[in-house]
């Protein structure tokens, strides 16, 4: 039920609504009859506004009671925000700058107003045109370890890490839509599914007739349903990030929960490994993406490279919680015995990060939610082969993530399937 008073924003009354509000006075310039509003939410839940005023530009992002993507015939909480607005603040003091400032939260409206990122487009729009973000691996990877490690056992006061892990577990109606859409829809037929058809139904009934791969999906919802080590953004993919040059912020973490660290690393590495092999979907002419696609397995690559080294340097530097207390390591002479913890603590975060990589390979093209690094590709024919290398993909690193060493390996085996020879 959506609290008394509320109500859904429009191009219309938006400028009115907020203009009471200090902040977006300041920040816009002028008044209400001085801004502008477009609406600009082009994904699956919320409304999203871009107001203009004389002096700048601000969003603001609303919730709506049910899901946009299918309509009021699935109903949503509010509330959502509320946890989307705690992810925010505190991202935002765990890696500062890496997302846009909040002005303002109104809980009952469900609504944040928040920094407009001026020139940054969404990242998964560029890796569609073939644009390139140097430095983009270094932010991902930096900010996966900052607010992971940071708000683990390892970095964070076990009262509050136990205050947080109570609020964000209330998060109940999106951490079903991730269990069930993510870990379990894909492998058989759920009425809300879809893929490309039927140039993709014969390698989709070989994958839901892979018993063992079923199986290994579900020990990868098990750990995500019961590892609750740290605050994961809950959604983080490339159109969960927005770029200009070497400067990006992450937006969007109103799937908030805490859970295992190699889902959100999982999961942002495996919409690289889309991104690349989507690329011959979107050439003029064959091998005209190419180079675009190595530089798109370098980053993928890096991400994991400058997550571990972050991670690491975390580890040396802040390791504050309950968990591997250097008193017992460090304080006593034993920094190797520490070390090879850490080295033991990234194999188990890599093990489970191939394992939801191939996992969210496999939701983006049979599930309700695709993307459009493949939903671009206008030929079905071309899109359908471009899919079939990221479901054979996403099968091998579900199936062999515990034997699979780094992401040389994983590099080569895209590779090779994007061939036609895996």
């Amino acid at each position: 039920m959506s609290p008394e008073g509320y109500a859904p924003l429009s191009t219309e009354t938006v400028a009115a609504r907020l203009a009471p509000l200090p902040a977006v006075a300041q920040r816009l310039g002028g008044g209400p009859a001085d801004w502008t509003a477009a609406e600009v939410g082009d994904g699956n839940l919320n409304l999203v506004f871009i107001l203009t005023g004389p002096k700048g530009q601000l969003i603001a992002k609303q919730a709506l009671p049910y899901v946009r993507l299918v309509g009021d015939s699935w109903p949503l909480p509010l509330e959502r925000s509320w946890f989307e607005y705690n992810a925010l603040v505190r991202h935002a003091a765990r890696d500062p700058g890496s997302v846009p400032e909040v002005y303002h939260f109104d809980r009952d409206q469900a609504l944040i107003v928040m920094e407009f990122m001026t020139g940054h487009r969404i990242l998964r729009r560029d890796l569609i045109d073939g644009v390139e973000h140097p430095g983009i691996a270094d932010f991902l990877g930096r900010f996966c370890a900052r607010t992971l490690f940071l708000s683990s056992d390892l970095g964070m006061p076990t009262p509050e890490r136990k205050a947080d892990l109570a609020l964000f577990a209330a998060n109940v109606a999106l951490c079903d839509i991730t269990e069930s859409l993510v870990f379990t829809d894909p492998y058989w037929d759920a009425p809300l599914n879809r893929h490309t058809s039927p140039q993709l139904d014969p390698l989709v009934a070989e994958l839901r007739a892979d018993a063992v791969l079923k199986v290994e999906a579900q020990h990868l919802k098990s750990a995500f349903c019961a590892n609750a080590e740290a605050l994961l953004h809950g959604d983080l993919h490339t159109g969960s990030v927005m770029a200009l040059g070497e400067h990006a912020v992450v937006i969007d973490p109103e799937f908030a929960v805490y859970g295992p660290m190699g889902f959100d690393v999982g999961m942002l590495i495996s919409n690289f490994l889309m991104a690349y092999h989507a690329q011959p979907g979107h050439e003029s002419t064959p091998g005209a993406r190419a180079a675009f696609g190595d530089w798109i397995l370098a980053a993928a690559s890096d991400i994991w490279l400058h997550f571990a080294d972050e991670f690491s340097a975390l580890w040396r530097t802040q390791r504050t919680g309950i968990l591997y207390p250097p008193k017992l390591y460090e304080d006593q002479g034993q920094i190797l015995a520490s070390e090879q913890a850490l080295t033991e603590r990234l194999a188990a975060i890599w093990t489970d990060a191939m394992g939801f990589c191939g996992v969210e390979m496999h939701r983006r093209i049979l599930g309700l939610a695709h993307n459009a690094d493949f939903e671009a590709i206008a030929d079905t024919d071309r899109r359908a082969a471009c899919e079939a290398r990221s479901l054979r993909l996403g099968r091998q690193l579900i199936r062999t993530r515990r034997s699979i060493r780094g992401m040389d390996e994983v590099c080569a085996l895209a590779r090779r399937i994007d061939e036609g020879f895996a």
